[in-house]
C-alpha cells in the first residue's frame, strides 16, 4: 500500500517522540500507560469522564494501588502528564488509545456501549493523520465491524489518512515480575499502513511488538489469553 502523507508525517512524530499521546480511560490500563510514554519522553493526555481521577492526576495522587504518588509527580511536574475530561482536547492527540471497560452484560455477551458512546464523543474531534487504538477485550470483529464504520462515516481513509489497530491490554496490577515495558505486545490493523503505524506507536514502550495478520486475529489472542487465565484461576 503506499505510503501517504499523513503516514509519513505521523510515522515521523511517533519516531522523534513529538507525537502528542492521548489515553481515553484512565484506570488500571491507562494510567500505567500513560506513565509507560511519559517514562519514554512522550507527552500524554488522559482523558476520562470520571472528573475524580482528573483532579487526582492533575494532584499527583494515585488511586491505583501499586502506583506511588511520587512516580505520577514525576511526570505531571515535568508537563508530560495532564488530564482532562473535555473531549475536544482531542483534536490535538496524534494516537488515541482506548482503553474503557467491556463488561459483560446479564445474558454473559460483551457490553459494547463504553467503546460505541467513548468513540461517537471522539467523532467530531477526529482529523486526518491520527492513529486509533483499541485495547479493550471483545469479541474477533469488533475493531472492523464497529469502529472502522463509525470512522470511515466521518470521511476518513482508512489505512490512508487515518490509521485504525487493535492491541489488547495485557495488564497484570501487582505482578512485579511483568509491566508494560517487558510484556509483549501483540498487535493488528485494517490495513498494512495502520499496522506499520502501530508498531511505531508501540516500540518506543515496549521491548517486544508481535505484529500479527490483522486486527481480528489479535482480537482472539486476548479472548485465548483470557481463557487460560480463566481456566487456571
Amino acid at each position: 500500500m503506499t505510503q501517504t502523507k499523513e503516514f509519513l508525517n505521523l510515522k515521523e512524530l511517533l519516531k522523534s517522540k513529538k507525537a502528542l499521546i492521548g489515553i481515553v480511560g484512565m484506570g488500571y490500563v491507562g494510567l500505567p500507560l500513560a506513565l509507560a510514554y511519559a517514562k519514554n519522553g512522550f507527552k500524554v493526555i488522559g482523558l476520562d469522564i470520571d472528573e475524580k481521577k482528573v483532579k487526582k492526576i492533575n494532584r499527583s495522587q494515585s488511586y491505583i494501588k501499586h502506583i506511588s504518588n511520587d512516580e505520577i509527580h514525576k511526570y505531571v511536574s515535568k508537563g508530560l502528564i495532564k488530564a482532562t475530561s473535555n473531549f475536544e482536547d482531542s483534536k490535538n492527540f496524534d494516537a488515541i488509545i482506548l482503553c474503557v471497560p467491556t463488561p459483560l452484560n446479564k445474558y454473559r455477551e460483551p457490553d459494547l456501549s463504553f467503546i460505541r458512546e467513548t468513540t461517537n464523543s471522539l467523532l467530531p474531534f477526529l482529523k486526518k493523520g491520527q492513529i486509533l487504538s483499541l485495547e479493550s477485550t471483545s469479541y474477533p470483529g469488533t475493531t472492523k465491524e464497529e469502529l472502522m464504520p463509525l470512522i470511515s462515516s466521518r470521511g476518513f481513509n482508512i489505512g490512508k489518512n487515518f490509521f485504525l489497530i487493535y492491541s489488547p491490554e495485557r495488564e497484570d496490577p501487582g505482578n512485579k515480575k511483568f509491566n508494560t515495558s517487558n510484556t509483549p505486545k501483540v498487535l493488528g490493523g485494517i490495513t498494512e499502513n495502520c499496522k506499520n503505524i502501530g508498531i511505531e506507536l508501540y516500540k518506543k514502550i515496549v521491548n517486544k511488538v508481535v505484529p500479527v495478520s490483522n486486527t481480528a486475529t489479535a482480537e482472539m489472542t486476548k479472548l485465548l489469553e483470557n481463557i487460560h487465565r480463566a481456566v487456571n484461576i
